[in-house]
């Protein structure tokens, strides 16, 4: 299992969001193999968006392959909790 702390670099989590936007949601958790979120969303002015996806297609920008669904939990110990490290909203999760 990848370690969470080895997501560092936000402008990677900001190219996966860029992504998602471009090709759409359905298309990103297709390409990425997710489903979509059932607590944990990302938000920014943009919209919201699949916390566990996001991470995974972030930590491929970040290190060259992207994780899968079943490699890490999106949970508030797992993605989710990273993401909200970083700076991100993340709801379902208060600071």
């Amino acid at each position: 299992m990848p370690r969470y702390s080895a997501l560092t670099d936000r402008s990677a989590v900001f190219r996966a969001l860029e992504e998602f936007d471009r090709i759409g949601r359905d298309a990103f958790l297709h390409k990425y193999g997710f489903g979509p979120a059932r607590l944990y969303l990302l938000t920014t002015e943009s919209g919201s968006y699949d916390s566990k996806a996001i991470f995974g297609a972030a930590y491929g920008y970040q290190h060259g392959t992207p994780l899968t669904s079943g490699e890490f939990s999106g949970g508030r110990a797992g993605a989710a909790g990273r993401l909200a490290e970083l700076g991100f909203e993340i709801t379902g999760i208060s600071r």
